[in-house]
């Protein structure tokens, strides 16, 4: 039985750093998704925006505070289509162009990238596919209904036969209410071919807007407001509404697969969620040395020596600083979201303080925030300017696809301090562990499936972890419990036990290998989400002939068969 043609529906994919139409986390995970599918020839295609200006870019300003600069983006190796489309976006008629990522250029599946940024349009409808998530409502509800209602129709005009969409978060929904309004209101028609995934508990991550805001803006693609109202509510949730149009829904780890079914299961209607743990892409993340030194203990510690040295040019260059690679280096690189808590380790200042004045750690902070993010921006200089008075510490602007690598190869232990347990997954410590660096993490998100205490790194767990407790309470528990790793447990072995460092350096290189790589993702897809989607009527027919009784037990059927 053939394999269904899918469309992937992102608002971000993080192909290459050249190509910069990704945030963070959400956009690397799509952009390990599309090279996965391009490696193992899987009948995929990518649709996302083609971001004039990016997301923003990341920089120290002459006052020493963070600036959010937006820079025009150019690309020449872009193919056009020579297909457009039309969309009614707040009573405004909207042209849409798609370029696509040739698979040959980075090794993807292809990938379509939509634009209003053109020629026709008006100075507000080219803005739709300037910024990436636009911190003004109006423009981002016009962004989701560009990508979602502009990307099937660009599909269909390019005659890609599409058997399952796959929403990567809500963004996208509007692509299922594009197909609820060609199916003439059939939604079991659209539930046949529409999976989502859903990539966080928290709040932001669930967007909500206002139904009638949401219909003047053609989000709905002019299906009823009593249609819309029935599926997301008046005050309408982009994931309630997916979770009902939806055949089959995924969280992105096992534990946030427990979360998500607790927190939706009020929702009437609403499809099935399964876990599928995201993962990274080895071939784009790991460095080949690294690869080719994982059995060799010896060169295994050399190469990540050079590796240091290689990140500590970059760090002299930017922060005037100079950091030694004999020395146990400590990354937190991240989005700058208050729940992931990057000051966690700073908080006791003498304890921290003794360990870096003693040339015992360094520390590297990087990271970007929501542009409209006020806490997150306050974060970040609060911890740029407390580096400059901290020896060992510094805080790089401009977290990006080749800053990440670098960062990755470049560590010994990779922190990860969320607030349990609003990590979904964090895939940032897979592709660390990919280059030889521990994880240290608070025990959530995918720690829990592939952090082993002792074995390929170290997590921070205690009796009562889930116990009602104030957060300032829990801050300085977690706390206690990093620092009492890192110095028990982490600077004896690291100092004293090489041995036993590189033992936990291959182990964590191999876990990751064996299940964190996103071919394993993808095939997982494919078997778990896309297959039961395309097949559903030929599965459901097959159930309706099929008794239970008739059914043989597995002892049964073992004993009749084997001889």
């Amino acid at each position: 039985m053939s394999l269904p043609n899918v469309a992937y529906f992102s608002m971000e994919i993080a192909i290459d750093q050249s190509l910069k139409t990704y945030s963070g986390g959400l956009g690397f995970l799509a952009g390990s998704h599309m090279l996965s599918a391009g490696y193992l020839q899987m009948p995929m295609v990518g649709v996302t925006m083609l971001w004039s200006f990016g997301y923003y870019d990341q920089r120290i300003g002459s006052d020493g505070q963070v600036e959010v600069a937006y820079i025009r983006k150019y690309y020449d190796y872009l193919i056009d289509t020579g297909v457009s489309t039309t969309v009614d976006v707040f009573g405004e008629k909207v042209k849409v162009k798609a370029f696509k990522v040739a698979p040959e250029l980075f090794g993807t599946c292809p990938v379509y990238l939509l634009t209003t940024d053109i020629d026709g349009n008006s100075d507000w409808a080219r803005s739709i596919s300037h910024k990436l998530y636009d911190g003004n409502e109006k423009i981002r509800i016009a962004q989701e209904t560009v990508l979602g209602i502009a990307g099937v129709r660009i599909l269909q005009a390019l005659q890609y036969d599409f058997q399952v969409i796959h929403l990567n978060e809500g963004h996208a929904l509007p692509a299922a209410f594009e197909l609820l309004r060609q199916y003439n209101g059939d939604l079991n028609a659209v539930k046949r071919m529409t999976v989502f995934t859903t990539h966080t508990p928290v709040a932001a991550g669930n967007e909500v807007h206002w139904v009638d805001t949401l219909l003047q803006g053609g989000f709905f693609a002019g299906n009823s407001r009593e249609t819309a109202v029935q599926l997301g509510g008046e005050n309408f949730s982009l994931t309630v509404a997916a979770l009902r149009m939806s055949r089959l829904a995924n969280a992105v780890s096992q534990l946030h697969g427990l979360v998500s079914n607790k927190m939706w299961e009020w929702v009437e209607g609403r499809c099935p969620i399964r876990a599928i743990t995201n993962a990274v892409n080895l071939h784009y993340w790991q460095d080949k040395r690294v690869g080719a030194a994982a059995n060799d203990p010896a060169r295994l510690l050399e190469v990540k020596r050079e590796m240091k040295a290689e990140l500590f040019q970059y760090v002299a260059n930017v922060a005037g600083k100079r950091f030694d690679p004999d020395v146990l280096t400590i990354t937190w690189a991240r989005r700058f979201a208050d729940y992931k808590r990057a000051w966690l380790i700073l908080m006791d200042n003498e304890r921290i303080t003794k360990l870096l004045d003693a040339n015992k750690i360094q520390i590297i902070f990087a990271g970007k925030f929501h542009p409209d993010d006020v806490m997150g921006k306050e974060m970040f200089n609060k911890l740029l300017n407390r580096s400059h008075s901290l020896k060992n510490v510094v805080v790089l602007p401009g977290y990006e696809l080749e800053l990440s690598g670098m960062l990755k190869r470049g560590s010994d232990i990779w922190l990860n301090t969320p607030l349990r347990p609003f990590e979904a997954s964090g895939t940032s410590g897979m592709s660390a562990n990919m280059n030889g660096a521990l994880h240290l993490s608070i025990y959530d998100g995918w720690t829990v499936e592939g952090t082993f205490d002792g074995i390929n790194g170290y997590t921070v767990e205690y009796e009562g972890l889930d116990d009602e407790m104030p957060w300032e309470e829990r801050h300085w528990k977690d706390h206690k419990c990093v620092m009492d790793i890192i110095e028990n447990r982490i600077l004896p072995t690291y100092y004293e036990n090489k041995d036993e460092w590189a033992r936990l350096m291959r182990q964590a290189i191999r876990t990751s290998e064996a299940y964190f790589n996103s071919d394993r993702m993808v095939i997982e897809y494919y078997n778990r989400l896309y297959k039961p989607i395309a097949h559903d009527d030929v599965c459901s027919e097959e159930k309706k002939e099929m008794k239970i009784s008739e059914a043989p037990t597995f002892d049964a059927w073992t004993f009749s068969n084997i001889k």
